[in-house]
């Protein structure tokens, strides 16, 4: 009579064994990256979809765990959208960009500061790395003008970012993930919403990311 075979454990599968296969094809670039700054432009269908936003936030993790340091600048236009048509608000888009006068601006801080800011802070929580949620009011870090449609029309509060200010977010990268959502004011203090692209942008050259 032969012995029953040896017990073996069975080899991981799904997730973790895909993410051993990311994390073997990524190393070349966590040496070059690792102690870098890397910026993160969130937003889209990655906002909305719930196994996207989970994936998003693991991803983000991965990158401080292995030491590179993300900062995320969020938009959240549908949201936007959703609570300006509870409010009977009216929705108009001139070149992509949106129409904003003062109570357009103030809903957009409001689910953008109020809301979304602080979900993905929460997100990123859940998955191991404490966040902070910032926008471009804190520390003066956003300095506003504002901006035409590129087609020259008049579409109200909305703001091309002129200057960051980094040293709140240098500050707070030290020990969390900032989360910076994309608004901000002129030098005389009217608030502006900014397109979260642009935001993006402005913030990795201020940063040298």
């Amino acid at each position: 009579m032969t012995d029953p075979p040896t017990a073996r454990a069975a080899p991981a599968a799904g997730r973790p064994a895909r993410d051993i296969v990311t994390l073997l094809e990524a190393l070349p670039y966590i040496r070059e990256f690792h102690g870098r700054t890397v910026v993160i432009k969130y937003g889209g269908a990655a906002m909305i979809d719930p196994e996207l936003k989970e994936e998003f936030a693991r991803d983000v993790a991965l990158l401080k765990y292995v030491g590179i340091n993300p900062v995320i600048v969020h938009g959240g236009g549908p949201e936007i959208t959703s609570y300006m048509e509870r409010l009977d608000l009216p929705v108009e888009f001139v070149d992509g960009l949106r129409v904003s006068n003062e109570a357009t601006v103030e809903v957009a801080k409001m689910v953008l500061v109020g809301k979304v800011n602080k979900d993905i802070v929460l997100l990123l929580g859940r998955h191991g790395q404490p966040a902070v949620g910032l926008s471009g009011d804190d520390g003066l870090m956003f300095r506003a003008v504002r901006q035409p449609a590129p087609s020259g029309a008049d579409i109200g509060f909305v703001g091309r970012i002129d200057h960051v200010d980094t040293g709140v977010l240098r500050h707070v990268a030290q020990d969390y993930i900032p989360v910076v959502a994309s608004v901000g004011a002129d030098a005389a203090g009217n608030s502006y919403n900014i397109n979260a692209d642009a935001a993006a942008g402005a913030v990795a050259r201020a940063l040298g990311a």
